[in-house]
């Protein structure tokens, strides 16, 4: 069976109550705290950048996984992985050089991922293969929190296991959008392993009733 985990947004979380929230969302059985940057050029929204991940790293002890939705990604890389970062993702369509970025990362001591949007195709995964830990599945289109999960992302998902299975390699498959109880068991079933959830969780009062049963869902698959 594999090793699912669950990494909450903290997009969703409460700004002014950060290091508590992420304090909380791993009290309640959070494996991955996934922390979201954008920067109102590559996707339409504003978020968080290094000085919030330095002020959370101390809080808590799970990896951070820091998902780059800005363009250009090499100039901020180091300064995620000094503030730190665990793992850091980025978008094919964000650098000019998909090799080196990713290269990068690993230099700078972190894990390296790849993302792909709903309409990114696979492809740029062909020659990589072998620099990453981690491949991002958007089921959402980037930008913003809460949006409806897209169907369509599960085969993407399946493709993927395929390729990660036929590599031999030892590397994550995350989904990020939508995910809530009622469709985590789907995306496991096409084969994610690894589960961003933000107003999911956030939304919601109890962090650990919603973390228990999506894991409840996910000992079914």
């Amino acid at each position: 069976m594999p090793t699912y985990r669950i990494a909450p947004s903290i997009l969703s979380a409460d700004f002014a109550r950060l290091g508590e929230e992420v304090r909380n969302v791993v009290a309640a059985g959070a494996d991955i705290i996934h922390f979201d940057v954008m920067d109102n050029h590559y996707v339409p929204n504003l978020t968080i950048g290094p000085l919030v991940c330095e002020a959370i790293r101390p809080h808590v002890q799970v990896p951070i996984d820091v998902h780059l939705m800005v363009k250009p990604v090499d100039r901020i890389i180091p300064d995620f992985a000094k503030a730190g970062a665990n793992i850091i993702t980025f978008h094919p369509e964000a650098s000019e050089h998909i090799d080196r970025s990713l290269q990068l990362i690993r230099d700078n001591g972190c894990k390296a991922g790849l993302v792909f949007n709903p309409a990114t195709p696979l492809h740029y995964l062909d020659h990589v293969m072998d620099k990453l830990d981690m491949i991002l599945i958007m089921s959402v289109n980037p930008g913003f929190g809460g949006q409806s999960f897209i169907p369509e992302a599960l085969k993407k998902i399946a493709d993927v296991r395929k390729r990660i299975d036929e590599s031999g390699r030892d590397i994550m498959l995350e989904v990020d959008g939508g995910i809530k109880i009622e469709n985590i068991a789907a995306a496991a079933r096409a084969g994610a392993d690894t589960f961003v959830a933000g107003s999911a969780i956030f939304g919601k009062p109890d962090y650990k009733a919603v973390i228990d049963a999506m894991r409840a869902q996910l000992a079914q698959v």
